[in-house]
């Protein structure tokens, strides 16, 4: 077994020779597992159950209702001790309970897209978790692939690494094993490096925090910036807060003006604190999103970080490549021709050369081109310049009896502008490429790419015996062979698809690398229309106000590399957007982070995997709409909890605040104020489970606080006024006393703000829009449970009494009347949601 690097090991650490090993067994790399820690920044260790529940406590309101118990026992008010415990212990567990639930339901949908790697153990390779990678393993590492852990070469073939995530470089930086004599690392590979091309066997070295990366993981792993759906949330909680703690100080100072107990007053303060306070929203919508997450599994959509559910529900604009989302990606290869449209099949030899010795990841037209089965003539390899986004294009050195010639294959335009001269009698013969025939070149790429058709340009140079690298500065002076022309037809189903995320009201941008003229075709076929094409090299020009401005207006952009890719989200982003990017390749690493929601399959290279907010196991758009919908429907559920506690549950508190101004006595008791808010915590748990109108989903919808603001000075004012009507009935009908007054408020109060959540729930008619069963059980339970109270051996401790059967005339008559007000009125708010 190697040792790995103590944590005082010297910064160049590369420099060290490898010791020869054949890896790690089984037992060893679990003992190093033991000793260094999981291949991680931080520690994903969950804390003890215990633990967990403990620190739930931590709530500053719970703190001090924990510290009214603890006063209320050493005044010997001991019922009241043992209330204010069950009721917070109670709704501590509740929310706790619901909570892990719902995230050990996330960590075990996030767990099964882990990235994993190819080391070798127990001397074969095999599948390991990236986490379970320890300093001692060797691992395999081809193109596409994420380096887990630092370390150095044992042996490589053409291989290209990016490091920019360390470095800032972009270009592709060639590792070689052996030591480096220039203190460069050349025969280094470091963690969240992106393989290129090539392939190499890296012995470990470090892993976890030990890294280069991790040593600097706090700067350049930064979370990602809150999301619309997250920044909703907080600025609902801080206007709640900022009311809470006005009405707080109000009620206390108005009952120390009286003269009330202070005791009795500061837990009445308290517990009217407690009803104020959402209390339950990082519950409702942990669970929310978790029941959102399980729903798209089934749909074979794994979500990586829950928050991405609602952002893909707001998402407005998806911004996709075509290649085997709106076409089949079974890429075949059509034709090909030479520069005087002729197959002599000299171009597909070149092609199939050039993609049977490239080690770089193999595109869809390699594999096209390496389906028609010619043989490599005796050709070896002898070096490659590889593909990148910037060249679009890879060269390859080749040799066969002392004869070398360079082979090129790549975007059209780039390798012409490489040619002085074109092939003519299938290669035999070559000719000086002037103006005019190079203009007649570009028509005839045109002409194909009209046709839908995808084209490779394909050259060829003579070189040197002798020369053994070839770089960049070689891809001169090169002899045009001809274009090689594929077809990917549109996928079945990809139209409707558009088509039904269109009514949904997202709108489909194609961001590709390939031509216009080929896009535009597919679009005709899929009759997505076009208003407006910018290409990379249009693109280059613009500065970003001018960018955003086009970007609007723009349906596909061509021709364009990853920089770009990720200009065109930020943009659309600036221009209030919420944003989804589709992609799979190496190169959309960049977009897909920056995008509001990042979207890849399973079978995309691990960069993009570990960026992507979202897998899907089919890369099929129609899925992609129905998980659309899905983040609407979790998004709708959570309003429905923000609505409630913005409404009646406002209005109840806002009442006892008013109340307590003219009446004798507290209007509630704080016992009962907990036992209320307790039981109607409990009518809302099963929200996430509610079902959503159809016509809530049909569009997107994002956080508007106005709009939320507006709803709860409506319906907070309309319930006091019934809560003041009760007020007048108990006391000057029913001559209320003081312990009536109590149960009759209990009973109103926890009846009006459970009920209303079958008017609330949806925008639409009540009559019309079904609950779920859980969600009317519930409600209905809760209101049943709070009328029966007085009448149970329950009573006397929390200060109930029986009420005239009359009382509860009235009760349903009022309960009915403000349901029926707040729908009204909700209609009036709502109105143009609702159409």
């Amino acid at each position: 077994m190697v040792e790995a690097q103590p944590l005082d090991a010297p910064a160049q650490w590369w420099l060290e020779a490898p010791a020869a090993t054949s890896g790690l067994t089984q037992t060893q790399a679990e003992a190093a597992l033991a000793q260094y820690g999981a291949n991680r920044f931080e520690s994903r260790q969950a804390k003890p159950l215990l633990v967990q529940f403990a620190a739930r406590f931590r709530n500053p309101l719970v703190l001090i209702l924990l510290v009214a118990s603890a006063v209320s026992a050493m005044t010997g008010d001991l019922s009241n001790f043992a209330i204010i415990i069950t009721m917070v212990v109670l709704s501590v567990a509740m929310d706790f309970f619901q909570e892990h639930r719902a995230g050990r339901a996330a960590d075990q949908l996030r767990d099964s897209v882990a990235l994993r790697t190819q080391v070798e153990r127990d001397g074969k390779a095999q599948a390991v978790a990236v986490a379970d990678v320890v300093p001692g393993d060797i691992v395999r590492l081809s193109a596409g692939d994420r380096v887990p852990a630092d370390g150095v070469l044992l042996d490589a073939r053409d291989f290209f690494v990016n490091q920019a995530l360390l470095t800032g470089e972009s270009y592709p930086v060639e590792k070689r094993p052996g030591i480096d004599s220039a203190h460069e690392a050349g025969n280094a590979v470091f963690m969240g490096s992106t393989v290129v091309s090539g392939s190499a066997r890296v012995l470990v070295r470090l892993t976890g925090r030990r890294t280069a990366l991790g040593a600097v993981a706090h700067s350049i792993l930064a979370d990602p910036p809150p999301t619309a759906f997250e920044i909703g949330t907080q600025r609902f909680g801080s206007m709640i807060m900022r009311l809470t703690l006005l009405l707080v100080l109000f009620v206390l100072l108005v009952n120390v003006w009286l003269d009330r107990p202070l005791i009795d007053s500061f837990l009445f303060a308290v517990a009217l604190a407690v009803g104020l306070t959402p209390e339950l929203l990082p519950m409702v919508i942990s669970v929310t999103l978790s029941r959102g997450a399980m729903r798209m599994a089934t749909l074979r959509v794994i979500v990586k970080r829950l928050p991405a559910i609602q952002n893909l529900g707001a998402m407005d604009v998806l911004c996709t490549d075509k290649t085997g989302t709106l076409t089949e990606a079974n890429i075949r290869l059509d034709h090909c021709v030479d520069a005087e449209h002729r197959d002599t099949g000299r171009v597909l030899t070149l092609a199939h050369l050039n993609s049977r010795f490239e080690s770089g990841l193999k595109s869809p037209l390699d594999d096209a081109v390496l389906a028609c089965g010619t043989d490599d003539g005796g050709w070896t390899k002898v070096d490659e310049v590889p593909f990148d986004f910037e060249r679009r294009r890879v060269s390859v050195l080749l040799e066969r009896a002392g004869q070398r010639c360079l082979v090129v294959k790549g975007a059209p335009d780039d390798v012409l502008k490489l040619c002085s001269h074109y092939e003519v009698s299938g290669g035999q013969a070559r000719v000086l490429l002037d103006d005019a025939t190079r203009e007649r070149l570009h028509d005839d790429c045109r002409a194909l790419e009209r046709e839908g058709l995808r084209v490779l340009g394909v050259a060829s140079r003579d070189m040197q015996s002798t020369q053994s690298h070839v770089v960049v500065g070689d891809e001169s002076g090169m002899a045009f062979a001809g274009f090689a022309a594929f077809i990917d037809p549109p996928k079945p189903g990809a139209a409707e698809a558009l088509a039904a995320l269109a009514r949904s009201g997202v709108e489909v941008k194609i961001v590709s690398g390939d031509s216009e003229l080929v896009t535009q075709h597919l679009c005709a076929l899929l009759k997505l229309p076009v208003r407006g094409v910018l290409t990379g090299s249009e693109l280059a020009q613009m500065d970003e106000t001018t960018l955003r401005t086009r970007a609007g207006q723009t349906t596909l952009f061509c021709r364009v590399n990853p920089a770009q890719k990720n200009r065109i989200v930020l943009a659309l982003k600036a221009r209030g957007h919420v944003v989804g990017y589709l992609g799979d390749g190496v190169n959309d690493a960049p977009p897909l982070r920056s995008a509001d929601v990042g979207i890849t399959v399973d079978s995309a290279v691990d960069v993009a995997r570990e960026m992507a907010d979202l897998v899907m196991l089919d890369h099929d758009l129609a899925v992609l709409h129905e998980g659309v919908l899905e983040g609407r429907r979790t998004f709708g559920n959570v309003m429905k909890y923000i609505m409630m506690g913005t409404s009646s549950n406002f209005g109840n508190m806002f009442s006892m605040a008013g109340a307590s101004i003219f009446l004798p006595f507290l209007p509630m008791l704080p016992t009962q104020i907990l036992v209320n808010n307790f039981l109607y915590d409990l009518a809302q748990i099963t929200i996430p489970t509610d079902n959503v109108d159809e016509a809530f989903i049909q569009k997107p919808h994002h956080w508007d606080i106005k709009l939320i603001r507006r709803f709860m000075f409506w319906i907070g004012p309309l319930s006091s006024i019934y809560d003041f009507l009760t007020f007048y009935v108990l006391l000057k009908v029913f001559r209320a006393g003081e312990k009536e007054f109590h149960t009759g408020w209990f009973v109103e109060s926890l009846a009006t703000q459970t009920l209303v959540i079958f008017v609330i729930r949806t925008f639409g008619n009540p009559l019309r829009s079904r609950a779920s069963v859980a969600l009317s059980v519930t409600a209905l339970g809760v209101v049943l449970i709070g009328a029966a109270l007085p009448f149970t051996p329950l009573a006397g401790v929390l200060g109930f009494v029986l009420l005239p059967p009359l009382y509860f005339v009235f009760l349903a008559g009022a309960t009915l009347t403000y349901l029926v007000l707040v729908e009204a009125v909700k209609r009036r708010l709502f109105g143009r949601a609702m159409s």
